[in-house]
């Protein structure tokens, strides 16, 4: 099944409520509008009602039944505010709460560790860091992991795959990175693929000597060691990893070599290339990021986005929230 299809069945009916921190931006509206009247997802928009209104309708969307919340206009503003200086152990007084959270990334997402909103979607005006900040200081990372991680789906035809961390981490250290694979296998799941997770180095099983070679190889160990039930081996080179006939050469013995189906980049320099190549060479198109390993989902839209990617990812979203 197409994955946006099966996405849309899995969250059918949830009444689930995504809110849209850029309301008056016209692709926020355009795709909001979509799901609202596909009964798909509640949205909720952030804002001046009055601007949000002369935005839609200078956009020519119609987004009556939409609610709209303006935390200017909030009438449990100050109970969020004692939440948020809860939440920060003193860290922040409830006078710089008061601030902070006129910032519409910050409102929206207390919101949703408020439990008001099932996730967020931000990133078409705001750059990446003030959408990540405000989640990684409010709904901070799950049980057991010390950082959130950018995923993307890469898709062409009926091929899916998934690759990280292609947007967050720069250089993680094997422990680090045993997180991310362990998060990214999960992540596959909730998107119908069958994990078997690539550690990706220049080396295959020893076949090169150096550290960064020595942090895949300990991050394989450590992977295995939180969650034992993972396919998931390494190091591999890439077309050891995928190809079949390379596996059978480099690594014979692998679960994994020349099936895999999620693979884990040693950083973030060659996540991000390795991604752009199979989007812009290969004709995969590239969904995300999808911010991974947070205690519920906040997602961060790319400033070049479309009204199709809003869409999609907060489609992504909503599918999130659905996990444990």
């Amino acid at each position: 099944m197409e994955l946006f299809e099966s996405l849309k069945q899995k969250i059918n009916g949830k009444n689930l409520k995504i809110v849209f921190p850029e309301a008056t931006d016209q692709r926020i509206l355009a795709a909001a509008a979509r799901l609202h009247q596909e009964n798909i997802i509640d949205p909720v928009f952030l804002g001046d009602v009055t601007k949000v209104q002369a935005a839609a309708k200078q956009a020519q969307v119609d987004i009556t039944g939409i609610n709209i919340i303006d935390p200017d206009n909030y009438a449990e503003f100050e109970q969020m505010v004692q939440a948020f200086v809860e939440r920060r152990h003193g860290k922040n007084t409830a006078e710089q709460a008061q601030s902070m959270l006129r910032d519409l990334n910050y409102f929206g997402t207390m919101l949703v560790y408020l439990g008001q909103v099932d996730g967020m979607v931000s990133g078409a005006i705001h750059p990446t860091g003030d959408t990540v900040r405000p989640a990684l200081q409010i709904i901070k990372v799950k049980p057991g992991l010390t950082r959130t991680s950018g995923a993307f789906i890469m898709q062409k035809g009926d091929q899916r795959y998934l690759f990280a961390d292609c947007a967050i981490n720069i250089n993680p250290a094997a422990q680090e990175l045993a997180e991310i694979a362990v998060t990214s296998a999960k992540t596959a799941q909730l998107f119908d693929i069958e994990p078997r997770v690539a550690m990706l180095s220049f080396s295959t099983k020893g076949s090169a000597k150096s550290d960064e070679v020595t942090k895949v190889a300990e991050a394989v160990k450590l992977a295995h060691q939180m969650d034992p039930k993972v396919d998931l081996d390494g190091e591999l080179q890439f077309d050891a990893a995928f190809v079949p006939t390379v596996a059978q050469q480099k690594a014979p013995d692998s679960k994994v070599a020349g099936k895999a189906t999620v693979f884990v980049f040693p950083e973030l320099q060659s996540g991000n290339i390795g991604y752009k190549i199979a989007q812009r060479f290969g004709g995969f198109e590239a969904i995300g990021p999808i911010l991974q390993g947070l205690n519920k989902p906040v997602s961060d839209l790319s400033r070049g986005c479309n009204e199709e990617d809003v869409y999609k990812l907060a489609l992504i979203t909503a599918a999130q929230a659905l996990q444990d």
